[in-house]
């Protein structure tokens, strides 16, 4: 898992070849999201704010959660 800098997500594990995401919360639940091109997973990676990031961008666009 690579962590992230934010008080509500621990952190994300990403397989390029199925372009699979999986978030970790900080309360221990993890869920995997379809279909997250590159580009958003490096935005993820350096937002100032991971969580807001992932709720703008990530939360309600992609299949899964």
């Amino acid at each position: 898992m690579i962590p992230l800098n934010s008080s509500n997500l621990m952190g994300y594990d990403y397989e390029p070849e199925t372009r699979m995401l999986k978030i970790t919360f900080m309360s221990g639940r993890t869920y995997i999201y379809e279909d997250v091109p590159q580009d958003v997973v490096d935005g993820l990676a350096s937002a100032i704010s991971p969580g807001r990031y992932f709720n703008a961008s990530i939360k309600d666009t992609y299949s899964g959660g």
